[in-house]
């Protein structure tokens, strides 16, 4: 069974290690060096304690993924413009976890003073995120070419924006 629920500070070794994933395997993300649980927590809290939601999508009570939204650019004018993340376990894609996620952290983003929500999405060749992105509304906004290196190549970022208001 699935579930979408807000995180548990429980559930933080399994988001660690699902982002590990992403940082040693994949262009999915640019950071080049896992993130230990310490410095997950001290996300977490600054995710919470800006009122932004951090959610987990439990599959048969094991972490299958997880999703939450922050201040896109620490820069005060971009108070109100929110970006979100979203990574699923490996063997948890393509069971709809992700149309899951993304429904209810627009759902809940909405009920922010946020008016906007932008995903910055690396264009590894796989459109999976740029579809499921487009599904709930968002637009492409912008390409930003060859701004990261990661695993031997450049790599290419496609920005794409939804209005929340």
């Amino acid at each position: 069974m699935t579930k979408i629920r807000a995180l548990a500070d429980a559930d933080l070794p399994a988001i660690a290690e699902i982002y590990a994933h992403y940082v040693t395997g994949t262009v999915a993300t640019f950071d080049e060096k896992p993130l230990t649980v310490a410095d997950w927590r001290a996300k977490a809290g600054a995710i919470a304690d800006a009122g932004l939601p951090f959610l987990v999508a439990e599959l048969d009570g094991e972490v299958a993924g997880y999703a939450y939204v922050a201040q896109y650019r620490p820069k005060p004018a971009y108070r109100h413009t929110l970006e979100d993340t979203i990574y699923l376990a490996p063997g948890c894609t393509g069971r709809g976890l992700g149309r899951l996620l993304l429904g209810e952290l627009v759902a809940q983003a909405r009920e922010t003073a946020a008016r906007q929500l932008v995903a910055v999405i690396a264009d590894s060749g796989d459109p999976a995120s740029a579809r499921l992105h487009t599904a709930f509304g968002f637009e492409e906004a912008g390409r930003l070419r060859a701004v990261g290196f990661k695993h031997g190549r450049w790599i290419d970022t496609v920005l794409f924006q939804l209005d929340l208001k």
